[in-house]
């Protein structure tokens, strides 16, 4: 199975974007979904998101933050990969709803992406809420303004350009004046948990995409088990999504903090 990349491109210093022939995986790719990618035999699987899917392809965005992710920003236009697994995961689905707002941290942008695409094509008045920690760091801002009504992008260090804050902030701002009927969010763990207590108090349903310790992907290894209403459950086939007001973040905070050992 080939697995070529077709296209490359770096986004910021540590982010990238790649386009990568994969046609037994496109057909059934959906937003929400996942796939894991091991760059070379004796290579680790890592999880992406399924950015997008068109063609024969898909689109991956990744940061790079340990080996595998360096090793993997070193391949160029015409490499293989040697294995991808996929798609993976529950696509996202919500109840009817009119308005969405997506709020997406860093490199979690990516999947809020597709899913903000997916709601705009379905009718949904969606508001893509992206945040950053600087400028430097901002990418795909045309695309999300294409893929929502709305588009608003947090940096916290100051700007002229974009509204200086958290994604907290902005979300807090959007209430005063915006009926939201539910919140997608992805990001870090102390984000989600901070929105999830915002949709909590305004009685919107909140659903966060989880993104803990994964090894293989299909619920064999139990390295992404989450509690969720009290019960274990594996993100990787029972989410990646989840309503976020039943999950354990103590609990999947300190667990992802005694495997916290990035690449540097």
């Amino acid at each position: 199975m080939s697995y070529k990349i077709v296209s490359k491109r770096q986004l910021n210093k540590l982010t990238f974007v790649m386009q990568v022939e994969a046609r037994e995986i496109v057909t059934n790719a959906k937003a929400g979904h996942f796939v894991m990618i091991r760059v070379h035999q004796q290579g680790e699987r890592i999880p992406l998101t399924i950015a997008d899917a068109h063609g024969e392809c898909i689109d991956v965005i990744f940061k790079v933050v340990g080996d595998s992710t360096f090793k993997l920003s070193q391949l160029g236009v015409g490499d293989d990969l040697y294995e991808i697994i996929g798609p993976l995961g529950n696509p996202f689905s919500m109840p009817m709803i009119q308005s969405l707002c997506v709020i997406a941290g860093g490199v979690g942008c990516a999947i809020g992406y597709p899913i903000a695409k997916q709601y705009t094509q379905k009718g949904v008045d969606v508001t893509f809420i992206a945040g950053f920690k600087e400028e430097s760091e901002i990418f795909y801002e045309q695309e999300f303004h294409q893929v929502s009504n709305q588009c608003i992008i947090t940096v916290e260090q100051q700007s002229e350009d974009y509204m200086q804050g958290t994604v907290v902030d902005a979300l807090n701002n959007l209430l005063l004046t915006k009926k939201v009927d539910a919140l997608f969010v992805i990001g870090s763990l102390p984000m989600m948990k901070a929105i999830t207590k915002i949709g909590e108090q305004h009685q919107i349903l909140t659903v966060v995409s989880l993104n803990p310790i994964m090894v293989d992907g299909i619920g064999m290894c139990g390295g992404c088990r989450v509690n969720i209403g009290g019960k274990a459950h594996f993100a990787c086939v029972d989410g990646p999504e989840f309503e976020g007001r039943l999950v354990d973040f103590d609990t999947l905070i300190a667990r992802n903090q005694a495997y916290d050992h990035r690449w540097r």
